[in-house]
Order: structure tokens, then sequence, then C-alpha cells
């Protein structure tokens, strides 16, 4: 199962993957899965029974019902959680759910009836707009293996992930069910009708040497620093002459962004400050970047090239050479 990326200072602990779904708790709960149904059922709402307008409805309904594959099943849930309630579902992951704008979540367990043990978990996470269901789920992804499902998806042998307007949907399973995880994934994708766009700030990043899945969006804390706010990154191939053991790190290209240009041009400046007394900063002429630019060396992050445009801060950290240079002047080109 895959599991949130951390920077190696990260804002966000790492979070354990879900590896203890099925323990000796779990299976006793799934045992008594038509027992739970049943009680939620009557004791909640019946699956149908609710206005559309009810926000556990809506979740709920995004759920399969009559078009489960063959030969599957409901055994427990679904149950809905709350900003209050979320803990109890996934404990040390809510603080990260929780920062991306959490609003609710509905979760199920889904069984083949000839294979008990071969099971299906599914979370669907209401993140409250498109660009926090990304975020969440390109902090769990673990490389660039798309499904075609949603707007954006990762699949393995036994997990598939996928956001679609505000909502970020995760499956797990037991087994290897490549086949069905697909089948379910679709089948949720299609009762989203939320049809916002991906984040436009994903193809603002050059595309050349792009590590494909490794674009992130963090809701605050970019790069490990409070006064970088929230922003996006993306790695980039080693090329060229390496990077100095010392200053070892993956090339990558972040984009900060602030609510006024006096926030991005203060968060420039405590930047600088900060660099000149943890790393170095470079005398440099930045000729073609503007005068809100300057050139340092991070002692975690390697050489490092900052410009403020408008709203934004854009940088390349971990880059040998002229080679950050080159990206930024490409990246600012994107900015109109």
């Amino acid at each position: 199962m895959c599991k949130p990326r951390s920077e190696r200072h990260g804002r966000f602990l790492e979070m354990r993957p879900r590896d203890v779904i099925f323990n000796e708790k779990r299976r006793w709960k799934v045992q008594q899965g038509s027992l739970i149904a049943l009680c939620l059922s009557i004791g909640l709402f019946a699956w149908g029974g609710v206005s559309l307008g009810a926000p556990v409805a809506d979740l709920r309904t995004l759920l399969p019902r009559q078009d489960l594959p063959a030969g599957w099943a409901l055994v427990e849930g679904p149950r809905i959680y709350s900003k209050k309630t979320l803990f109890e579902h996934v404990n040390g992951q809510a603080v990260l759910y929780l920062s991306y704008g959490f609003q609710r979540s509905v979760f199920a367990v889904f069984q083949n009836v000839k294979e008990p043990e071969n099971q299906i978990e599914i979370d669907v996470y209401d993140l409250g707009n498109v660009l926090n269901a990304f975020g969440v789920f390109s902090r769990f992804r673990n490389d660039d293996r798309p499904g075609g499902v949603g707007l954006d998806s990762y699949v393995d042998d036994r997990s598939f992930l996928f956001y679609k307007g505000r909502y970020f949907v995760m499956l797990y399973a037991t087994e290897t069910n490549t086949s069905v995880l697909k089948q379910l994934a679709m089948t949720l994708s299609s009762k989203i009708v939320d049809s916002s766009a991906p984040p436009k700030e994903i193809d603002l990043f050059p595309k050349n040497g792009l590590k494909t899945g490794s674009i992130q969006y963090f809701p605050e804390g970019l790069l490990g620093h409070t006064f970088l706010g929230r922003g996006f990154q993306a790695s980039y191939a080693d090329e060229g002459d390496p990077v100095p053991p010392a200053q070892a790190g993956e090339p990558a290209l972040f984009l900060a962004i602030f609510k006024t240009p006096q926030a991005a041009k203060d968060a420039l400046t405590t930047y600088r400050s900060y660099i000149s007394k943890k790393g170095k900063l470079l005398p440099w002429t930045p000729v073609t970047l503007g005068p809100d630019a300057w050139k340092g060396e991070d002692p975690y992050q390697g050489p490092l090239i900052v410009v403020q445009k408008r709203l934004h801060l854009v940088g390349a950290r971990g880059f040998p050479e002229k080679r950050g240079e080159l990206y930024v002047e490409t990246f600012m080109k994107k900015f109109r």
C-alpha cells in the first residue's frame, strides 16, 4: 500500500501505510459485517432514503450499490466520518487530511462472497475543492502509474487511488485485484458530478526533465519553511554535473503562492535572511530574471535560486551549475 511522501525536513510526519486495516480487530468486525450493515441501515438511514441535499447522502450515494462486480457484496459500512471523528478511522493520518481542508468522508468494506478473505476497502474523502483533493492525491502516490480514472490516478496490485473534483478516493484490497479495483474506481468516478479542472499550476512546470507523477501541492510549510506558506514542488531528472555530496538532493522546482505581492516580497526577504544565516548567499546579477531574485546555497537542499513574480515566489533547488537558472527562466515565461 502506498503512503504519503514526506520531505527530508517535511511538515508532516511520515504517514504509515494502512497495513493495519485488516488486523485481528478488523477481521472480527468484518465477520460481523452483516449485523453491522443491518444495524446501520436501521439506526442511521436507508441507503436511498435520505435527501440528496444531506451531506451523508451525498457521500453514500457515491459508493457502488446495485452496480457491484459480480460475486461482491457490502459487508461493513457505509460509515460517515466528520472532522471530529476522523481520528477514530485513520488516527495519525487525520492530521494530513485535516491540513488539506477535510470536510467529511465515507468508508465501506466489500467482500468476495466466495472468498471471504478477499476484501476491498473504499474511502471517499471530501476535501472541499479540487486543489486540496489533488494535494492529498499527490502526497499518496509513490510513482507515475496512472489508471485512467478521474483527473489523475495511481494503481498497483492492491491499491487504486484517484482524485476528481473535490474528492480523493482510495481503494485497498487484501488480495491482488487489479481488474476489480479499476471497475469499482470507474463506478465511483462516474458518480462524481464535480467537473472542476485540475489545478492550473500543474501546467506551469516545465516539461523537459520533469519526473512524471512528482508534482505535489502543500497547503503550508513549502520546503519545510513556514514563511513560504502554501505551494507546489516538482522533481527533475539529475542531468549534467552532479550536485556535491554534501548538498545531495533531488533537483526540484517550486512555486510558493501568496495573497498579495507584498506578502510574496516579505517572504522573499525572510528567505534571503534565513539563507544568509544558515547557508550562504552568492554574488549574482540576475540579468534575465530582474531585480527581485537571488542565489544561494541551502545547507540541506543545495544550490538555490529564488525570484519573485507578483503573487509568487519561483525557485530551483538542487540543480548543478547553470541548469537551475535555465529552468527558472523557462518557469518564469509561463507567468503572463
